[in-house]
């Protein structure tokens, strides 16, 4: 997705806005073009992670990421395979779904996998029948309970003020 032609449209906007002004406002709307195309590029990429976290809420198991590539967004649409009634796999056993101590609080956080670990991760939550996201909490809540020998409700409970963990759950 080309971002180019809305940072245009953004500064063309500027240039109309100043166009009502004096001399000096044409000036300092030509000189503001330029930061002005960084930062609205920032903010329209914002808005596209954030709108992608919506659908990928909406979506789940499945899910939409927004990839930068080459300073350009794209989105990349993960629906996981529905089974097939030939051979299909047994599906795994339900996992109980995590305590919540913090009462249905969630944080979003990015995470960056190389491409090779995040293919793994899918293939992981896809035989789980689960949603990425899904199996990411439940990877973090066990590697908790193994270094801490305590299930990660009460590990966070224990260490709540000392330290800060963020996440992205449904």
């Amino acid at each position: 997705m080309d971002l180019t032609r809305y940072t245009d449209q953004l500064q063309q906007q500027l240039r109309t806005a100043a166009s009502a002004g004096s001399d000096e406002a044409r000036e300092i709307a030509s000189r503001l073009t330029a930061p002005l195309d960084s930062a609205a590029r920032l903010v329209l990429l914002e808005a596209l992670s954030d709108a992608a976290g919506e659908i990928s809420a909406e979506l789940a198991p499945g899910s939409v990421d927004v990839r930068l590539r080459g300073g350009s967004p794209e989105f990349v649409i993960d629906v996981p395979a529905g089974p097939t009634t030939a051979s299909a796999p047994e599906p795994a056993p339900p996992v109980a779904p995590l305590p919540d101590a913090d009462g249905g609080a969630t944080t979003r956080t990015t995470l960056r996998l190389p491409d090779h670990l995040k293919a793994q991760v899918e293939t992981a939550a896809a035989r789980e029948g689960v949603s990425v996201n899904t199996w990411l909490v439940r990877a973090v809540a066990g590697a908790l309970e193994q270094s801490t020998g305590r299930p990660a409700a009460q590990a966070r409970a224990t260490h709540r003020g000392t330290s800060r963990a963020t996440g992205w759950v449904r």
